[in-house]
């Protein structure tokens, strides 16, 4: 079957849904060091809720680009790593975080030129 990601109802769509979301692009980047507890993710990514992160995981996990290991401490240890399939991407968060970083003045500025002219 052959995708095109321009029609409307093709399913690589939920997978641009997926990496368009801010809180996936920084947890992929996370997980990209090493493996992580999920306390750990919520303290190094600063502003994501409990919540969000916890819904976010899911559905990285569900989508294949992130692994949960459950072991048997006390209390229970969560750590969360990426996988074969989602280590494909690591180079291309990398290069969007790096863009956004490396570029932001310009944008900042672009949307003051646009906001001052409207």
């Amino acid at each position: 079957m052959e995708y095109d990601v321009y029609i409307q109802t093709c399913p690589t769509r939920l997978v641009l849904d997926r990496l368009a979301d801010k809180w996936a692009v920084l947890v992929l980047g996370k997980l990209d060091e090493q493996p992580v507890r999920f306390n750990q993710l919520k303290r190094e990514i600063d502003g994501i809720s409990q919540k969000v992160l916890s819904q976010t995981l899911k559905k990285l996990e569900r989508d294949g680009l992130v692994s949960r290991s459950v072991f048997a401490t006390v209390p229970v240890t969560v750590e969360y790593a990426i996988t074969p399939l989602g280590r494909t991407l690591t180079s291309t968060v990398a290069a969007l975080t790096r863009w956004a970083e490396e570029n932001i003045e310009a944008v900042l500025q672009a949307q003051q030129k646009y906001d001052r002219s409207a």
